[in-house]
């Protein structure tokens, strides 16, 4: 059955054009500087493919597609809200998340038992993969994390299937085929009522005489106990080690952040706790003003802030304010993280203000703030964790809990939770033929295959090739030729090898080893490398 929408009449698509030139407008007066991840020259053609397009739309049509251009910018915190009231879009009446082993139905309507637990492959005839695939431009997906985590339930809009193609017209039911216990079976979803949504928390359904989850609710694992409060700690005897589990970075009434920081460390000394374990997998952020008193306490904390005692846990939609909680963990702290990457870029465009269109009332959130915790150089797309692991959805329904049981586990006192910095101070010390020995070693190790050598080795490179100066021009060949004898594959490094050899004049072994480039890499690095070429 299909969802009452309308083409716009003439005055009502004008009205649109102008919100749409509106919110143009102001992007490039007043946040230019969003401009990193997409050019304007980008935005500005698809703004103009939308105005274009405005006249033969329905309204929902509309406000997807000027959701796109906030999403193009690819910071979270820029975006166009499904839920306000001008918008109120429906929903269909299914929470999915992303497990380790696919997408699965984590909650739904009691009407719908069957599909409860069910692993979905495809949605209004669509294969998952390539249904995800459509509708990732209405996500603000900083990184795929934040798309696993923030970004797939645009799946249970109504207007967004239209809109991204993925029904031929706005429809109030949707079939998904679904498995389950072996079979493969097709569900049929019928939109809630616009204005109700689904009960969810920290990304869960929130079970009732209503709403079906697909966890056993006879027990609860740690990290989804009390959510009601921000923080709560449990110490396990039996491991002797405190568990702390802080989802979102705000005072609990009656106990401030440093209180209970201060309180949980006095306990952690007295017990003589082996491991202190931070949760903050489901922490999607606050008052970034509160984190230095996490940092503060654990500082004063000799006794646990040690490598191989402190753990914290780290997952998708781990965000916003604690994404720099985590940054200042790894700047200052011996942490060794848990888990799966956060949703967030280490350093990012944040805190958000409203900008409404003047005619529709639609609001956009467009970010203003530059938060930057970590050097230009070392910005990434997330925080990969040093200990990956990640669940399944046999694990989230039996209440079985990996991530915290290999934190639990670790014992490994050599550890180094940051290679990279333990390989410059080999280099940086003189101790050549130790590095010799470590750095192979490491590479081969699975514990390090959270560090992607290759890519780190030959940034060090390029920073001393970056100095214009001999000496460090020479060490970098150096640097790009060890990464050779590690990687011998490597486009990148030959191509970077072959520009040391230019900016030292050497120019036949420029060629020689440009060359390599070319044909381990023709239609990518290649590419770049030929240009080099032409330019001898």
């Amino acid at each position: 059955m299909a969802l009452q929408g309308f083409a716009q009449e003439n005055g009502s698509a004008t009205q649109w054009q102008e919100d749409l030139r509106f919110f143009q407008n102001t992007i490039h007066e007043d946040y230019p500087f969003l401009f990193v991840k997409t050019s304007p020259e980008a935005f500005d053609g698809e703004v103009e493919a939308l105005y274009a397009e405005i006249p033969n739309l329905q309204e929902h049509e509309i406000i997807v597609g000027i959701s796109r251009l906030a999403a193009s910018f690819k910071y979270g915190h820029t975006h166009l809200s499904f839920w306000q009231k001008p918008v109120e879009f429906a929903q269909f009446p299914y929470n999915l998340y992303a497990f380790e082993d696919g997408i699965y139905i984590e909650g739904t309507h009691k009407n719908y038992p069957e599909a409860v637990g069910a692993k979905v492959l495809a949605v209004a005839g669509t294969p998952i993969a390539e249904a995800l695939q459509a509708i990732e431009p209405t996500v603000p997906a900083e990184n795929a994390q934040y798309f696993k985590a923030y970004g797939i339930n645009n799946l249970r809009y109504p207007e967004i299937l239209h809109a991204q193609k993925l029904t031929q017209s706005l429809q109030n039911t949707v079939t998904l085929k679904l498995e389950k216990n072996g079979r493969v079976f097709n569900q049929t979803f019928k939109a809630l009522p616009k204005g109700n949504s689904i009960p969810t928390h920290r990304g869960f359904v929130t079970p009732d005489a209503t709403w079906l989850s697909a966890r056993d609710q006879d027990t609860t694992p740690l990290y989804l106990q009390q959510l009601d409060q921000v923080y709560f700690e449990e110490f396990l005897a039996d491991e002797q080690a405190m568990y702390v589990r802080h989802s979102r970075i705000q005072d609990e009434p009656g106990e401030s952040t440093r209180d209970f920081y201060a309180r949980v460390l006095e306990e952690v000394v007295a017990k003589d706790a082996e491991k202190l374990i931070i949760d903050l997998r489901l922490n999607g952020g606050g008052n970034n003003y509160l984190n230095k008193d996490v940092i503060k306490e654990l500082l004063k904390t000799e006794h646990i802030n040690q490598i191989g005692k402190l753990f914290v846990i780290i997952g998708k939609r781990t965000f916003s304010a604690c994404q720099n909680l985590v940054n200042e963990l790894d700047n200052y702290t011996n942490v060794i993280f848990v888990g799966e990457p956060t949703a967030e870029n280490l350093n990012f465009w944040g805190d958000n203000r409203p900008l409404t269109l003047p005619n529709s009332g639609v609001s956009i959130s467009v970010s203003y703030l530059w938060w930057q915790d970590k050097p230009a150089l070392e910005n990434a797309e997330w925080m990969a964790p040093n200990l990956p692991v990640a669940m399944t959805f046999e694990e989230y329904r039996t209440n079985q809990d990996p991530v915290l049981e290999a934190a639990l586990a670790f014992d490994k006192p050599d550890f180094k939770p940051k290679p990279m910095d333990y390989v410059k101070e080999l280099y940086f010390s003189g101790q050549t033929h130790k590095l010799a020995e470590e750095l192979p070693r490491m590479i081969q190790d699975p514990l390090y295959a959270f560090c992607d050598f290759e890519t780190e080795l030959l940034k060090q490179g390029n920073l001393l090739l970056q100095s214009g100066r001999e000496p460090q021009i020479q060490a970098a060949i150096q640097v790009f030729s060890t990464v050779l004898n590690l990687f011998p594959d490597s486009a990148n490094a030959y191509k970077h090898l072959g520009e040391s050899y230019i900016a030292i004049g050497n120019e036949k072994e420029a060629k020689q080893v440009l060359l390599k480039a070319v044909a381990l890499d023709p239609d990518g690095v290649g590419i770049a490398a030929q240009e080099l070429l032409a330019e001898i």
